[in-house]
């Protein structure tokens, strides 16, 4: 399978998710499963490649061991987080947890669901492997 990670390409797009998809495939599987489970359901605002009002629909769930980050629902999520475009890509890519914090205190962020699960990602020491993977990741992205 040839490599597409030398390109970029917008957070989120198709081809985002196609590339990221195939990083994981390339990449070693991280050591040890995620440390918690969720199945998060993501509506991110504002993308710059969308039109005005169009939300993406994306999905994050480690119910299986793994980490899996698609577009689309589930159909019973923990949760569902509502951020946009420049938020999320901020905690997804940039790895910022603060920009994620300073977003939820002003109200940027909207959650239904259960909240705790959401918390609860944010602790813990991510494995080395999950960790060049996000590296990977980051790479491929404008």
């Amino acid at each position: 399978m040839e490599s597409i990670v030398a390109d970029k390409y917008p957070f989120l797009s198709d081809e985002w998710i196609a590339a990221a998809k195939q990083i994981q495939e390339e990449m070693p599987a991280p050591d040890s499963p995620p440390a918690h489970t969720v199945a998060m359901n993501l509506e991110i605002t504002e993308a710059p490649f969308k039109g005005d009002g169009e939300k993406i629909e994306a999905f994050m769930d480690t119910s299986s061991g793994e980490m899996k980050l698609d577009l689309g629902k589930l159909d019973t999520p923990d949760l569902t987080v509502t951020v946009d475009y420049a938020t999320a890509k901020a905690i997804f890519i940039d790895q910022n947890p603060q920009a994620g914090m300073q977003a939820f205190m002003a109200g940027k962020i909207k959650v239904q669901g259960d909240m705790t699960k959401m918390m609860a990602m944010q602790q813990g020491t991510p494995d080395p492997a999950a960790q060049a993977v996000a590296a990977k990741i980051a790479e491929i992205t404008e």
